[in-house]
Parts: structure tokens; sequence; C-alpha cells
């Protein structure tokens, strides 16, 4: 009986390797373009791996190098990394409630690899998600972000000067193709992204604080802002009913 404990352990991180073969696949295009632009941003090779290592965050990797590029301070870039990453707690926390019982330490590994598309898949299983099961999706998802990080960096560092210092264009060029539709599904999304455009404007042309500084604030403020004017809305429609 006891032999067959460790058998069953490996079909299921069997089982999650093959379940985030396709997230993995999905990650490497993403990452290769996050190593790339890394390199004409300005990052070594070594600090572009280790962000992907620690880090581990898409959107937040993207983000940081645009405020690297502007010369944003350190605190800045924890602030909005922290704003941007906080649906992580979330996820975590339910995931929880459908893992087998496990130790502490374990539980803080595979929370860790929980991203939006591993989270997605981990919360369609019916029965109780394995340890196993979520160390095998995470693993070769984290592994193909962190090594097509490295790739990216690497084909960067073989291009024209030239074209390197015209990449920092497809930075931007990225977040509107991520923010766009976003913007056509949901008025909501819209508005945030008005607001936090139109405060992170006033910020920085009034001079009032540094550029991440207004990042921040400007994120806060319009998620503030929009909830408010969302739960107004909410109890309006609540007193008519």
């Amino acid at each position: 009986m006891e032999a067959s404990v460790p058998k069953v352990k490996h079909i299921e991180f069997r089982q999650g390797l093959q379940e985030g073969l396709s997230i993995a696949i999905g990650y490497t295009p993403i990452a290769l373009t996050f190593g790339l632009l890394a390199k004409t941003t300005g990052l070594t090779l070594f600090e572009t791996v280790f962000m992907s290592l620690v880090l581990y965050a898409g959107a937040s990797q993207y983000i940081a190098l645009n405020m690297f590029a502007l010369g944003t301070g350190a605190v800045e870039m924890i602030l909005t990394t922290f704003i941007v990453n906080i649906r992580h707690l979330l996820m975590s926390a339910s995931l929880n409630e459908k893992v087998e019982d496990e130790i502490s330490w374990k539980k803080a590994v595979y929370a860790f690899g929980i991203t939006d598309e591993t989270f997605s898949v981990a919360a369609t299983k019916q029965d109780t998600i394995s340890t196993g099961f979520l160390f095998g999706l995470n693993l070769i998802a984290y592994s193909s972000w962190v090594v097509s990080s490295g790739i990216g960096y690497a084909i960067g560092a073989g291009l024209p000067q030239v074209l390197q210092e015209s990449m920092t264009i497809a930075l931007y060029a990225m977040f509107i193709g991520l923010l766009v539709p976003s913007l056509k599904k949901s008025m909501k999304v819209a508005c945030l992204a008005l607001l936090a455009a139109a405060f992170n404007s006033i910020f920085v042309f009034s001079k009032i604080m540094s550029s991440g500084w207004a990042i921040v604030a400007a994120t806060l403020l319009s998620a503030i802002l929009v909830e408010v004017v969302e739960t107004i809305k909410d109890r309006g429609r609540t007193r008519h009913e």
C-alpha cells in the first residue's frame, strides 16, 4: 500500500505536466518578447532571468520595464507590482479550499506558481486537487517563462543596435494591444483606463509627484472611484427592485 503512494503522486505530477503543456506553449512568445524588450530597455541577462525567476508575473514585468525606462524608484515599482498582483492572494485562497491537506511550505511553493492560466486549469477540476498535480502544472509553465525570457534576451542581443533602440516603442504597442480587447468588452474597464490616464497626466504634467508615484496614485484613485460608482449604482438598483 505504501509503495503505491509514490506511484500515485508520480502519475498526478505527470498529469499536471500534461495539462500545463498548452500554457507553457502560450507563454513562450510572450516571454520571448519580454526578454527581447528587457535587452532594449538596458537590463542585463542576469537581471532579466532573475526577474522572471523571482517575480514571475507577465503584466507586472512589462510594467516594470516601462518604469525602468522612466527611471522610476524601487519603492514605486514594488507598490505597483503589489497592486497589479493582489488578485493572486484571492486566487491562492480560493484554490486552498480545493487542494488536499498539505504542510505549509509546500502550499507556499505552489501558491507562488499560481498564475491566471494555471488557476483557470486547476479551478475547473471537479475533484480534490493533489499537490503533485499543482507542482507539475506550475513547473512546466514556470520553466517555459523563465527559459524563454533568457532566449528572448539572447535574440535581442543579436539585433543591430539601431533596431534594439527602436524596439522600445514595441512596449507601448503591446500595452495598447492588451488594453483594446478589454475596452471593447467592458465599459467599466474603459472608464478605469480613461480615469487612470487622466490622473497620471495631471500628476506628471503638474509635477506634483514623480512619474513612478504618479502611476501608483493614478491606479489607486481610478480603481477606488470606479468601485465607489459601481457600489452606488448597485444600491440604486436594489432599492428600485
